[in-house]
Order: structure tokens, then sequence, then C-alpha cells
């Protein structure tokens, strides 16, 4: 289907519902994190009901100037009853304080978590804050003909996010769920180019430490009569909408089979420079496995990048690390797979770390600093052995193992982190 390119005018994405977004093609990095090969869009859109008119998000500060371009093209701010703020992020509230001076009338809505943000948000501006409404799921707007519906989604992927949904018509509001970061004037996912990878690129760094949260979200959504998808970033999805909310599903439900579910998993990551911290790892899982409950992996970093243990990282139970310490730091392979944790949930699972040195032997130190920092329980102390392991020494790695287990299958007491003695 071909469509034109988008003007300055608004765009009817359904009968009296229209896109009043921006466009960014040229952005290439999104918040220092993601890349963004084809640019992002600012989705905004405008609901005219019987009674008064509606704004769901704005954009970013920048463009805020073809925000209003594109509102008054098909609304007078006389007629805005209604500010939704699915999410309070700058990219999407940045042009609200401007719009509050054009339509003082307007009630803004939004979910309990942002009411602080909302303060913050303007006072910047000088801003008094504005009249507020705070709502939570199957709290109701009003619009006559027409009523927005609340869905509460909190972490999706900050603590005040929410959607909302256009109960007469099918169409569902979902601030950052089901967005990505891809720019196509065209608009229409039945329209625009293939954004499949950016569709799922932007699942797995904004939505995936939160799956537990995409799940609950969907449980709300699925039972819903659902004709369009119209998120805060990328393409408008009108096209089989209820296809994205099934993927969703996918992405957020574990992928990866325990055979024998009634265990632990711990996975030993280590690189080793002359084979004694891998001396050391292999001593660690004997001694995991020989109080029976546990099932070990261990996983030689040198063999294999750090982005394809994601998976098996967030099915895990408890994670080792076991690094050499070469110029007074553990080795780069450790810290790259340690910075790509950041893409999923491993609060709370249970950490240690491990390794040789011949030196100061800096590393395991090093390592365990960042495992709080991940927010990982860490209740053993980290085992250092300078140079060649002797058998007593990897007797001291069976004991590590030993006690990881117990830990992880509830035979021991957890103990409590002091942590003025961490400071």
């Amino acid at each position: 289907m071909a469509a034109a390119a988008i003007t300055d005018s608004a765009v009817e994405i359904a009968p009296g519902v229209h896109w009043v977004g921006a466009l960014d093609p040229h952005l290439r990095s999104f918040d220092i994190i993601l890349k963004t090969a084809n640019g992002t869009s600012y989705n905004s859109y405008v609901v005219r009901g019987d009674n008064g008119v509606a704004i769901i998000d704005t954009v970013k500060e920048n463009f805020a100037d073809d925000f209003f371009r594109r509102l008054e093209s098909v609304a007078e701010y006389e007629e805005i009853t209604t500010i939704v703020l699915n999410h309070l992020e700058p990219d999407h509230s940045g042009a609200l304080p401007e719009l509050l001076k054009r339509a003082p009338q307007a009630k803004v809505y939004l979910s309990s978590r942002a009411q602080m943000m909302l303060k913050a948000l303007l006072k910047p501006t000088g801003e008094k804050a504005p009249e507020y409404i705070p709502v939570t799921t199957d709290d109701e707007v009003d619009l006559g003909g027409r009523t927005l519906r609340f869905l509460h989604t909190p972490y999706l992927h900050w603590p005040d996010t929410q959607c909302t949904y256009l109960v007469e018509d099918g169409l569902l509001f979902t601030g950052d769920i089901f967005g990505c970061h891809f720019c196509d004037n065209r608009l229409f996912n039945d329209t625009v180019g293939d954004f499949r990878f950016s569709f799922e690129y932007y699942y797995a760094h904004i939505m995936r430490p939160f799956r537990e949260y995409v799940l609950d979200a969907i449980a709300l959504i699925e039972p819903l009569d659902i004709q369009l998808i119209a998120p805060a970033h990328g393409p408008v999805l009108r096209h089989k909408p209820r296809d994205y909310v099934h993927r969703y599903r996918e992405l957020a439900t574990p992928r990866l089979f325990n055979e024998a579910r009634s265990e632990k998993t711990l996975v030993v990551f280590y690189l080793s420079a002359y084979g004694n911290t891998r001396r050391m790892a292999e001593a660690l899982a004997a001694g995991a496995e020989s109080l029976g409950g546990v099932r070990v992996s261990l996983y030689d970093l040198e063999g294999g990048e750090a982005e394809i243990f994601t998976d098996l990282v967030e099915e895990a139970d408890g994670l080792a690390f076991g690094s050499p310490t070469i110029n007074a730091d553990a080795v780069k392979p450790i810290w790259d797979l340690l910075s790509s944790l950041t893409t999923v949930n491993i609060k709370g699972k249970l950490g240690a770390a491990f390794g040789s040195y011949g030196w100061s032997g800096e590393a395991v130190r090093l390592i365990e600093d960042r495992l709080r920092g991940l927010k990982l329980r860490d209740p053993v102390d980290g085992l250092r052995i300078k140079l060649v392991p002797d058998g007593s020494e990897l007797e001291q790695c069976r004991l590590l193992g030993e006690n990881l287990a117990r830990h992880l299958t509830g035979r021991i007491e957890h103990r409590e982190i002091d942590m003025a003695a961490l400071a």
C-alpha cells in the first residue's frame, strides 16, 4: 500500500483521531545507550469527542513547533479538555509546559506514580503545577461519545507508565510498550520499511529487564478488542495489531527450559590466562554439584561474546565469575559480560567471584563491587588464590561451590550484608 509523506498537517489514524507527533530521522543515539539507524518518532495523538478534545502525550521539546503546527490543524486550544500523560520521560512530555500555557483549562491525567515526576518536570519552568488527576486501571474519562479508559502498567519502562484505551474504537495508546526507534514518514506499519529488527532491539534494551511487568501488562491488554495500537515511538500498528501483543508475550516468556525443574542452576563464567582460574572454576563446579539439587554450567568466555549468554544469565539462579588479575583489574571479557547484564533482570540472583592472581589480586573485589551494584546477592566471600592452586586451595574452591549450592537450595541461612562495612 502506497502512502504519501507526512506534511505539517496532522495524520488521521481513525475517524476523529489524529497523529500530531514529530519525526527525528537523523537521530543516531537515544539516551546514550540505544543506537538508532533510522532515527525515531515522537508520537502524540489527538482524540475528538462530542464534549472536548484529548491530547495523549506530547513530544520532545526540540520538536514542539512541529507538534503545535499539527495540533492546530485539527483542534483549537479552547477545545482541549484533557491531557493524558502515559509516560513523563522528556521525549514524551517536552512540549507539556507550553501546551499548558496555551490550554490552561485542560486537566492532566497521569498515573499515581507520576505525580512527583510532574512536579519535578515543571519546576525548571517555574510554572505552577496544573490541575492533575491520578488514575489507575479502569478509571475513565468521558469525552462525549468516546471514553478513555486507563490501564496501570508500571515499569514499562519507568514506574509512572500507563496505557490508555479508547473504548468505542478499540484504539490502544501504549506509551513506550510496542514502540521502537524507527523513523519513516509513511507512519503505519503496513506502509513503512521493515522495522522488525528495531522492534525487537527496542524490546531487548528497554523492556526486557522488566519482563515480569510486561507479562502483567499483556494480561490486561489481551482481553481488549484491539483495532489499532498507537505507541509513543515508531510505526502506528494498524495491520494485525494483536500480532505485536503476541510477540511481546513470546519475548517476555522464558525461552530456556530447565529439564529438571526441581534443580537450581548455577552458571560459572571464567577466563584463564594460564589455566589457574580454569582449575578453580572446575573445582567450584564440582563442589556445587556434589551436594545435589544444583545443575552447574561452565563457560569459558574466551570462546564466546557476552551477548550470546543473555538468555542463559536470565534463567540462572546463581552466577559465578572467575577472572585473573591483569594490570590490577579483571579482564575485559568479564566486564563486557557484566555490562550486558543491564538488559536483563538479575536482581536477587546469587552472585560470587573468584580468580587467580600473580601480584595484587584486585579482580575479585572489583567484580564483587559490580555484583552488588547490580543488586545480586553475594552471601559468600570471593576467593583469591595466588598463581597455581595446590590441592588444599582447590579444596577451598570446592567448599566455595558447596557453599553456593547451600545458599541456592536454601540449606543455609543468608547472612545480612553490613552496608557500613561496604562503604
